[in-house]
């Protein structure tokens, strides 16, 4: 996601924070961030509420302080007006809701990281989906190099067979450098994956090269090591190609802080983001106009 695009999507979010100051917390309510993370139906919202509810309680937190059902007044055509449900959601409510969204959506995305954070600097937020970006960009290229990994075996190949298609498919990619080298130009521990340390782009690059592979593999029934390293190394050739129409080397680019690190990092966070976003006060100090369902 690009920093216009962020900002953009931010500016629409700051719109729409409540604030109590002698309780000195920050607050949304729902139905005014339900077309901001993509939802049309209330119905189906108010379900996504639900399932957030339901983690927050799992965690162990008390839920009444961080999601508060209220009743708002909506005027209705004749002149009269028509009581709705809403609630009250603190930032770690907000979060879990977006938590239990499709993150693929940009909407969902967004929010992740900005309720994640406990500011509204932008280049905190932009820092974190981008921190989110490769994470989920690592997991995508361990899950297509366990599907490599099982293609291979089913086709005869062992795993040091597959460790060798990988150190191939790398040196292709990497424009001769062998997984070894790279990893001493990037200042690597021998124990510890390669693609731990690469950036977004070039992790991005290894997983499509390898989804093709396995692709191929099945489509065209490969055999043997030799058949699949084959592929597999023009695959990799295709896509340092491609990036080279782009003016990039993928040996060229610098190395990213060690992933294992920033997933600490983020679970460290989460853990603290509960306390971080304070609790809903019983009382409202802001003269606000919604109340409890039901109440007079």
């Amino acid at each position: 996601m690009d920093k216009k695009r962020v900002g953009q999507i931010k500016e629409q979010f700051d719109l729409v924070i409540h604030s109590d100051e002698n309780a000195n917390i920050e607050f949304w309510y729902a139905r005014e961030l339900m077309s901001l993370l993509g939802y049309e139906r209330w119905n189906n919202f108010d379900k996504a509420i639900s399932r957030a509810m339901d983690s927050c309680e799992s965690g162990g937190i008390e839920v009444s302080d961080h999601f508060r059902e209220v009743a708002k007044m909506v005027p209705l055509g004749s002149g009269s007006q028509r009581e709705i449900k809403d609630y009250m959601l603190t930032r770690y409510a907000c979060y879990l809701i977006a938590q239990n969204g499709d993150p693929k959506k940009e909407e969902i995305a967004f929010a992740q990281s900005y309720f994640a954070v406990q500011t509204r600097k932008q280049e905190l937020i932009e820092e974190r989906i981008a921190l989110i970006e490769r994470t989920e960009a690592r997991g995508r290229l361990r899950e297509s190099e366990k599907r490599l990994s099982q293609n291979i075996y089913e086709r005869g190949v062992d795993d040091a067979g597959f460790g060798r298609i990988r150190s191939k498919g790398d040196q292709a990619l990497f424009g001769g450098h062998t997984t070894q080298e790279m990893k001493t130009r990037l200042g690597v521990k021998d124990n510890r994956p390669l693609a731990d340390f690469l950036p977004t782009l070039t992790i991005a690059a290894k997983n499509l090269a390898t989804e093709m592979t396995n692709y191929n593999v099945e489509e065209k029934d490969l055999k043997g090591e030799r058949a699949i390293t084959g592929e597999h190394v023009q695959n990799n050739l295709s896509v340092r190609e491609m990036l080279g129409q782009r003016g990039i080397k993928p040996e060229e680019l610098p190395p990213s802080e060690d992933i294992k690190k920033l997933e600490r990092r983020v679970k460290s966070q989460e853990k603290k983001l509960a306390a971080q976003a304070g609790k809903l006060p019983e009382v409202m100090s802001n003269g606000d106009e919604h109340r409890t369902p039901g109440s007079e």
